[in-house]
């Protein structure tokens, strides 16, 4: 796995549960790469199809095998409904370098609850050459003995 950073542009989604009766939901994002965890903003109002066009930026280090998000519906006064999690391997960015705007599904328990639309992109650590100079050994600190028997 390589290291460097991760750019996450959060476009949209479409097709979401609407887990407010009442009104539209007010669905915010949190993604989520090893233990590096940000949130997007709250598209209030926004329902079903909301958009957002956030970048977000990770590091990548050894084992970042993906990328998951969460939707969520913010709440006042109660706890924030899970509207459905997408999960993203990485492995394609890395290779790629780039993704364009791609639609993942939306799964929550196991079943299809709509599509977010993400693009991603990879620029790898830069890997500076380091010339080491072997100096010529020396044994400093020992010296033969003249000791006789």
């Amino acid at each position: 796995m390589p290291a460097g950073t991760l750019e996450v542009l959060l476009v949209s989604a479409k097709g979401l549960e609407n887990t407010d009766y009442l009104c539209n939901m007010d669905p915010y994002v949190t993604l989520t790469c090893r233990s590096q965890e940000q949130r997007s903003s709250v598209a209030s109002g926004k329902g079903s199809d909301p958009e957002w066009n956030e970048t977000f930026l990770f590091t990548i280090s050894e084992g970042a095998e993906e990328l998951i998000l969460k939707i969520l519906d913010s709440d006042s006064g109660t706890q924030d409904d899970f509207v459905g999690q997408v999960k993203i391997p990485l492995e394609p960015v890395y290779l790629e370098g780039s993704l364009p705007e791609t639609a993942y599904n939306v799964v929550k328990d196991e079943e299809y609850r709509g599509e977010i639309k993400i693009s991603l992109k990879f620029s790898p650590e830069e890997r500076t050459e380091r010339n080491f100079q072997v100096e010529e050994e020396t044994y400093g600190g020992w010296k033969q003995s003249s000791f006789a028997d």
